[in-house]
């Protein structure tokens, strides 16, 4: 039986107000708050309010047989707390649904992941406490900034105790094989990859309202009746996207939203499923590892990390960044971390991108990629300043790792503290649930033997009557 693994992702960034260089050292807030506000407005009423409820009524519709997966970057749901709580309450409707699987990813919807071990997996740790705290589900499933991957970083995904992780199904990548499958990690096998049908993905979310696609108009049941005629033993179909491709890569007006309501119908009618992605990980084996020794991502049609990484404006300000993390890992202040987590989000440096897609550069404000390296180059430059301030470029490696080590150490206890607590807990559970039993046990004991002792009673009052 196929089955269908829906993800949508959700992402926001702080948007950079401009910053000159005579700012430098005076001003050291960094953001369009006007721009940050409106912006996302805008995508909450456009997209992600009726793109949720949508989703919530498929859901309720199908008798839950619809599912769906969803993550948001630590920074988008900071955003959305700021100006639209509405849409957490939506997101939380959803998860009550039991229908509704939240993943893991970046906090800062960065790249750390390319650079810097240690800051990548406390960017992952923030977002999974953030996850848990807001919708009460513990991350089981990881999906990295852009779908990146590589056996490298696997193989610390696996580290940190994920089942599986997503990621794109580039051609470069599977060859001749199909994302259809269940594979697992060249170097971490317990880690199992889920491969996006990016064909299926972007037939929705860049092709759907294009008069000049061949296959426009698409409707609901064409689009299942595709999946339907896939070989028998292509049983996963992945289908990823962000959540604003409803509704402001393809509008409303274009009848996305009657699209995706028809999907489970004529999906039950041919017998497929939709399912999730731990689902899919936990029922389903691995066909075979993949190798991937560079780095690929669902960007553009080299599937690489070109998008943010290709030039050498991106690249000096990528290691300017990525220079500082040893020290703001050092440092308690709150803003200086705060900043840390909206300066690395990977827009910074999609901005600065002077590559030729056919489907054009979003640059926000900026006219140029060298007008947004050179506001991004000032921001950084006095964020560097605040920085050394606390911790100064000439500090002694020796000092400054021994710090680290102590860190290092406090943040291991901190682990350990933390599981104790959760076995604590559990434990507590289990004993509130056998003595809880044993109650209940006795009660129906209790009661047995009396409803037996009354039955031998009014068996031995029949008796003397006769």
């Amino acid at each position: 039986m196929k089955t269908i693994c829906l993800y949508f992702q959700i992402h926001q960034i702080f948007h950079l107000k401009r910053y000159r260089f005579f700012d430098i050292g005076t001003d050291h807030y960094y953001y369009d708050d006007y721009a940050n506000e409106t912006k996302l407005s805008d995508t909450v009423e456009r997209s992600y309010k009726p793109a949720i409820d949508a989703l919530i009524e498929m859901v309720k519709s199908s008798n839950g047989a619809f599912k769906v997966a969803i993550s948001l970057s630590g920074v988008a749901m900071e955003l959305l707390e700021m100006h639209a709580p509405c849409v957490i309450d939506k997101l939380k409707e959803l998860g009550k649904t039991g229908c509704c699987e939240f993943l893991a990813e970046t906090y800062s919807n960065g790249l750390s992941s390319l650079i810097d071990e240690q800051s990548f997996r406390e960017e992952v740790q923030h977002q999974c406490r953030k996850t848990k705290q807001l919708f009460g589900q513990a991350p089981t499933v990881f999906r990295n900034t852009g779908l990146i991957y590589s056996d490298e970083i696997g193989s610390t995904i696996a580290d940190m105790g994920f089942k599986g992780v997503l990621t794109e199904g580039a051609k470069h990548i599977l060859g001749w094989k199909s994302p259809h499958y269940v594979y697992h990690c060249n170097q971490a096998p317990e880690l199992k990859i889920l491969f996006r049908d990016y064909k299926l993905s972007d037939d929705i979310s860049l092709r759907f309202s294009n008069h000049e696609w061949s296959e426009y108009p698409l409707f609901a049941d064409k689009y299942i009746g595709w999946i339907d005629a896939l070989p028998k033993e292509e049983k996963v179909i992945n289908i990823f996207m962000p959540l604003d491709a409803i509704g402001i890569a393809q509008p409303l007006s274009s009848n996305i939203l009657e699209f995706l309501k028809a999907l489970p119908g004529c999906a039950s009618e041919k017998g497929i499923t939709f399912s999730t992605p731990s689902e899919i990980i936990s029922k389903s084996k691995s066909i075979s590892p993949i190798e991937v020794l560079y780095p690929i991502s669902w960007l553009d049609e080299e599937r690489d990390i070109s998008a943010w990484l290709g030039n050498g404006l991106q690249r000096e300000a990528f290691n300017k960044l990525y220079s500082l993390s040893e020290r703001v890992r050092l440092c308690h202040d709150k803003r200086i971390k705060q900043d840390w987590d909206y300066l690395q989000a990977c827009h910074n440096f999609r901005f600065m991108s002077t590559k030729h897609t056919g489907l054009g550069i979003d640059r926000d404000s900026y006219d140029s990629a060298y007008e947004a390296f050179s506001n991004y180059m000032n921001v950084l430059a006095d964020f560097i300043n605040r920085v050394n301030s606390l911790y100064p470029e000439d500090l002694d490696n020796e000092e400054l790792n021994s710090l680290l080590t102590t860190i290092k150490n406090q943040g291991d206890e901190i682990d350990t503290l933390r599981k104790k607590i959760d076995m604590l807990e559990l434990s507590k559970v289990n004993k509130e649930t056998t003595a809880t039993n044993t109650t209940k046990e006795k009660k129906e004991k209790k009661e047995k033997k009396e409803k037996k002792e009354t039955k031998e009673k009014k068996t031995k009052k029949v008796a003397k009557k006769e």
